[in-house]
């Protein structure tokens, strides 16, 4: 065999591989497109249904001690961005955003004091993850030259919750990250996309109220 016609061996298995490569990819990307689509339909819907019902929210406390009131889930938002892969344009991303407020009136406001770093970090952690407005106050001993007490974080008992389904079409697979929906945490799961239907988000739907779910 003459190098060329090895050349053109080689050149016919590699356009086979790559021709069933895309072929997977193509598949995967589908499976993918299809479970955000589903995604977007069941959160628009949701949105719909717990701005009317305005579930309870979770408990929430900056230094695991001063709990706040008793909050509620108000005004659910649906937001979906797209981008090119392949030359076809694709979900980046699909997301559900909702406030979480004071059941009784408007935002409240509250305050906590730490004098140990190991609480102050987590209570600067949860309010960098609320966010949470608030004002940082230093409490010093002048008499004792000037030496760091405590710090007292005076804050507004406002914070928000989301659920974030980020598309991976090279794995087929979903993304998902949950932000403050069981007090102030961020929680992530990767699913493959043929595992996404009803059964899987109204778990998930479960959460977001409060009630007893399997979703993670």
């Amino acid at each position: 065999m003459s190098f060329l016609n090895q050349l053109k061996t080689q050149a016919r298995a590699l356009q086979q591989e790559r021709t069933v490569q895309d072929q997977h990819l193509g598949e995967l990307t589908a499976r993918t497109e299809q479970a955000c689509r589903f995604v977007l339909s069941y959160f628009e819907d949701l949105a719909r249904q717990l701005s009317v019902i305005e579930p309870p929210g979770p408990a929430f406390s900056l230094d695991g001690k001063t709990p706040w009131p008793p909050m509620k889930l108000v005004d659910f938002r649906v937001d979906a961005r797209r981008k090119m892969l392949r030359d076809r344009e694709v979900f980046d991303y699909v997301a559900m955003g909702w406030l979480v407020v004071p059941r009784p009136g408007g935002p409240g406001s509250g305050s906590v004091s730490v004098n140990f770093p190991t609480d102050m970090k987590r209570v600067e952690d949860r309010l960098a993850l609320g966010p949470v407005r608030h004002e940082r106050h230093e409490v010093r001993d002048f008499e004792r030259g000037n030496v760091l007490q405590a710090v007292r974080y005076e804050y507004v008992a406002q914070t928000r919750g989301s659920v974030l389904a980020t598309a991976d079409h090279a794995k087929g697979r979903v993304q998902f990250r949950l932000l403050n929906t069981g007090g102030f945490e961020v929680l992530h799961t990767d699913l493959p996309a043929e595992r996404i239907g009803h059964d899987l988000l109204d778990e998930l739907a479960k959460r977001i109220v409060g009630e007893p779910n399997g979703f993670l």
